[in-house]
């Protein structure tokens, strides 16, 4: 595992240095949205519900909407005005009684682990909270932002649980149970019989997630009886741009490829390659996905052919561009 947050339990006059890992993961079955007919992903792109236009992420601000509808936008000088804690510390408020945290306001899980410097301490704190059976009621700031949780024990380890805020817990409005109902004493008699029957021990082990077994098992036997869409590469994207100098190193590397005539290189055109060097990447690119198409068209004539090169050529290389000028804005 590793560690997301490092810190330390204040613990009356002793602080307790510690990680944090996260307790849980989530392994519920993730589906893709597809293209039906091929097999291509579907993706969105942040396109702006007034104009229609594609924004950028330089140009995306954080809005808060009010209960009335109106929108307000706020700046980053806004968000750096409000309050904001980073500190390193669990702080230990008061230790309540287990029975009183119930368990709806329970959010995430974290383990902590002690450093080696603080082993002494975190023993302490431990075993005093299991002698106790108390919970550690304590503030943290994990990602700026301080909530509530608690501390516990589990398994020899202390757990920290994040809480969930009192107003965000909702009450249970039903007019269906609104009525004093009560089941009759022959019912209870019968009900308490059948939960009699069916008591028994909680083992974790014995419950398995049979619905992702099953599409295991279900796409494993397509693969093996091969019925696998192959998904070829989206014309017209860079995948997997980390940043602009990336893109300019890969634009680089194809300009070099083509100067020393290397076969992935496209083949030079009379006037069309020689009119801008810094088309060549997006030349090459369309080279290779119109192949077919050239040979096919190699009897037209060579002025039409020129034309329509050079007018692909420029829409690639404005594609490019702006897709560099996008991952440098992100």
């Amino acid at each position: 595992m590793r560690a997301i947050w490092k810190g330390a339990v204040s613990f009356g006059l002793v602080n307790v240095p510690v990680r944090l890992f996260s307790a849980t993961e989530n392994h519920d079955v993730q589906f893709r949205q597809v293209h039906e007919k091929d097999g291509g992903r579907i993706r969105y792109k942040r396109v702006c519900a007034i104009d229609g236009e594609e924004v950028a992420y330089s140009d995306i601000a954080k809005g808060y909407e009010a209960a009335d509808g109106q929108m307000v936008v706020l700046s980053d000088e806004d968000m750096k005005s409000l309050p904001s804690r980073s500190t390193k510390e669990i702080s230990i408020e008061k230790f309540v009684p287990s029975e009183q945290i119930d368990p709806l306001l329970f959010d995430k899980s974290y383990y902590l682990e002690p450093d080696k410097t603080g082993l002494k301490p975190y023993v302490l704190l431990r075993d005093a909270l299991e002698k106790a059976d108390r919970m550690a009621l304590v503030t943290v700031s994990v990602r700026s932002r301080m909530t509530l949780a608690v501390l516990r024990v589990r398994d020899g380890v202390i757990v920290l649980q994040t809480l969930l805020w009192a107003d965000e817990v909702r009450a249970p409005e039903f007019e269906s149970l609104s009525e004093e109902t009560h089941a009759t004493s022959k019912e209870l008699a019968m009900a308490s019989s059948l939960v009699d029957s069916l008591s028994g021990d909680y083992v974790p082990d014995e419950f398995e997630d049979d619905y992702a077994e099953a599409v295991e098992a279900l796409v494993a036997s397509k693969i093996e009886g091969g019925d696998i869409t192959t998904t070829p590469e989206a014309e017209g994207e860079e995948t997997e741009v980390v940043d602009l100098l990336a893109a300019l190193q890969r634009s680089v590397d194809k300009a070099k490829a083509a100067k020393s005539g290397s076969p992935s290189a496209a083949p030079k055109a009379d006037s069309a390659d020689a009119d801008a060097d810094s088309d060549t990447p997006a030349k090459k690119t369309t080279a290779k996905r119109a192949s077919t198409a050239k040979k096919s068209a190699a009897k037209k004539t060579s002025t039409a052919k020129t034309a329509t090169k050079k007018a692909t050529s420029k829409t690639g290389s404005g594609t490019v561009t702006k897709k560099a000028a996008t991952k440098r804005a992100s």
